[in-house]
């Protein structure tokens, strides 16, 4: 597996490749689909973290907003005053890398000031371009997400992934974001079917030939209930399943609830491609 160089914001860098890398999810909201209403102190939220980061987390991506499908949109100055607060408290007092789920220039802005190192765009900057323009300003981590919300999708998912995350990119490097700074998501459970979310994972590899690395987010999807018939809050060991699966297609960031059911599975994932290097 290829070894890269993530840059982010703040003069840090994360090298991708070596080893599966773990994103926490901290939703800071009180209606997300799996966390809703757990983290909205700031007491609260940082211990969460913390938590996350002692179960083995590179990353802790912090969002505002609920992205479920049907969530009501809230405005930034709502957003701004759930996130800000955390991203501040935790840069105080963790090195641990920060993220920012956003969709919005200005939330992310403030964000990249209070510490954040990445911006995590789940509408690959077609909701706000100017996102792309903070990132190139401030050198943030971008994620593109790709959706098909809110558009008409091609019939094959894979061009349909090319199709959006093409134009992403070149928003970005439109902006001026290098592409050292880009990684890519796949929007798992993002207006897509079960048949979808399953066809993306067994055809993972093609998304190689977009020549970025990717984060995936597969953690308590719906489409992880409809194949093992569980509630959201026992869709652990599918997650494991799904990240470790990744793993072995290529996948380098895994952006996850449940932090040490997924590290164990990827250290199994990462342990078996050392083997076949070694056989090579």
């Amino acid at each position: 597996m290829q070894v890269r160089r993530w840059r982010l914001a703040h003069g840090r860098e994360l090298e991708l490749g070596a080893e599966a890398l773990i994103m926490g999810v901290l939703n800071v909201t009180p209606d997300s689909f799996s966390d809703g209403g757990r983290y909205t102190s700031v007491e609260g939220a940082v211990a969460a973290a913390r938590a996350m980061i002692e179960e083995g987390a590179a990353i802790v991506d912090v969002g505002g907003e609920s992205t479920r499908p049907g969530a009501a949109p809230i405005a930034a100055a709502e957003e701004q005053a759930r996130v800000l607060p955390v991203i501040e408290a935790l840069a105080k007092e963790t090195d641990v890398l920060l993220s920012i789920d956003t969709y919005r220039a200005e939330t992310a802005r403030l964000a990249v000031s209070a510490g954040a190192h990445i911006v995590n765009d789940v509408w690959g900057l077609r909701k706000d371009a100017g996102i792309a323009e903070i990132a190139a300003a401030t050198g943030a981590g971008l994620v593109l997400m790709h959706t098909g919300r809110e558009r008409q999708k091609l019939p094959d998912v894979i061009e349909d992934q090319f199709a959006f995350l093409r134009g992403a990119i070149e928003i970005a490097r439109a902006a001026g974001v290098p592409d050292e700074q880009i990684m890519l998501d796949p929007g798992f459970g993002f207006a897509k079917d079960p048949g979808e979310n399953i066809e993306i994972m067994a055809r993972f590899t093609e998304l190689a030939d977009l020549g970025f690395p990717f984060v995936v987010g597969t953690s308590r999807k719906r489409f992880i209930g409809h194949f093992t018939g569980r509630d959201v809050a026992d869709r652990d060991v599918g997650t494991a399943a799904t990240s470790a699966l990744l793993r072995m297609k290529g996948a380098a960031i895994f952006r996850v609830h449940d932090v040490a059911a997924n590290r164990d599975a990827l250290r199994i994932a990462d342990a078996l491609l050392a083997a076949e290097r070694a056989r090579d």
